[in-house]
């Protein structure tokens, strides 16, 4: 998957082994973002529904989610993605704007990119292929920018990885049904029919989505905005519109409040962090509908970005590094011996 923030790849085995006790059959995954979690409870043989309401969301979820791996001729994947690959690079506005006029690739493969991205849109826009060919350019971009993860800056110098050819990969398919939905979870959710499980992962902080990923937003809808600012973010990333209650200290709480009110599901798992809005109590009480609340906490490493400092246009460090560690919350709530289940499945 993309370098992402609040991601939960330290997390999966424990999401795993929790999410496996409570023997779902189905499941919700809320704020999915690159559908990690989403995809791991569809192996464990859960019908998922992932929503979010970003749109490269919306592609990682119609490959990883949606896409079932059992109905589709992989070998027809395979071949468009060695197609792809052989072709040759072309200038447009993805290498103007962020290999030439921003630094976050280097030109040779945003050519790359720009008659990759083309060629998906005229050649495969009503196949069963286009999203996970999207998908494949969107990993394949990822792993030569020059970022410590987010696009709201490059790095002063070029990272090592950013002198590799982009290549495309077919995505690791997965069998079983689900389904995507972009759309704010607020909105969406008191319309869903009830679940076994519900996963939610809300933003933390101030940080907006919309811009720290304004590049994948952009590389999907093809749609060559205009920009502003040394990172050439997508001008509509001032509109309201695009802005989350969830990144507000005022608004977050009631938000994830109603949420949850809303929420029909027989179980929930709840992810969070100890430099977040809310306290413990806090959670506790928003989960209170549910027979039982526990609270499990997990040591981790922070996000390297936090680790480096804060640096200004002129690649000048103006910000000192935040904590090195953080302490990751997962909140289970539901009925007592389904919650007794997962905590004895963690050893707690």
């Amino acid at each position: 998957m993309i370098k992402y923030l609040g991601s939960k790849r330290a997390l999966l085995t424990t999401i795993n082994t929790l999410a496996s006790a409570t023997k779902a059959s189905s499941a919700l995954d809320l704020f999915t973002g690159t559908t990690r979690v989403g995809a791991s409870l569809k192996s464990l043989g859960m019908h998922v529904t992932a929503i979010d309401t970003a749109s490269y969301s919306e592609v990682f979820g119609k490959t990883f989610i949606e896409l079932d791996a059992s109905r589709v001729a992989t070998k027809e994947l395979a071949e468009a993605i060695d197609f792809l690959n052989s072709l040759p690079g072309e200038a447009g506005y993805f290498t103007e704007t962020y290999c030439e006029k921003a630094r976050f690739f280097q030109r040779h493969n945003g050519m790359k990119i720009d008659a990759i991205r083309a060629s998906i849109e005229k050649q495969y826009r009503n196949s069963w292929l286009y999203y996970p060919l999207l998908t494949a350019l969107i990993l394949a971009a990822d792993r030569v920018d020059s970022t410590t993860g987010v696009q709201m800056a490059y790095l002063k110098s070029w990272s090592r990885r950013s002198f590799l050819n982009l290549d495309l990969k077919a995505p690791d398919l997965l069998a079983g049904g689900g389904s995507v939905i972009r759309a704010d979870v607020n909105d969406v959710v008191p319309t869903l029919a009830e679940v076994d499980l519900a996963y939610v992962d809300p933003p933390y902080n101030q940080h907006r989505y919309f811009s720290n990923y304004h590049i994948w937003e952009t590389l999907v809808r093809f749609d060559k905005p205009e920009h502003y600012g040394i990172a050439n973010k997508r001008l509509d990333a001032r509109d309201l519109s695009n802005k989350s209650p969830y990144n507000s200290k005022l608004t977050m709480p009631q938000s994830l409040g109603e949420l949850i009110a809303n929420l029909k599901t027989k179980t929930l798992m709840l992810s969070y962090n100890n430099e977040s809005w809310l306290s413990r109590r806090q959670l506790k009480d928003m989960c209170a509908k549910f027979e039982k609340v526990a609270i499990l906490d997990f040591d981790f490493k922070r996000y390297v970005g936090s680790q480096i400092g804060v640096y200004n246009q002129s690649g000048e460090l103006v910000g000192k590094p935040g904590a090195k560690r953080n302490l990751e919350h997962i909140v289970v709530a539901g009925s007592g011996d389904t919650v007794n289940a997962m905590l004895k499945a963690l050893g707690r």
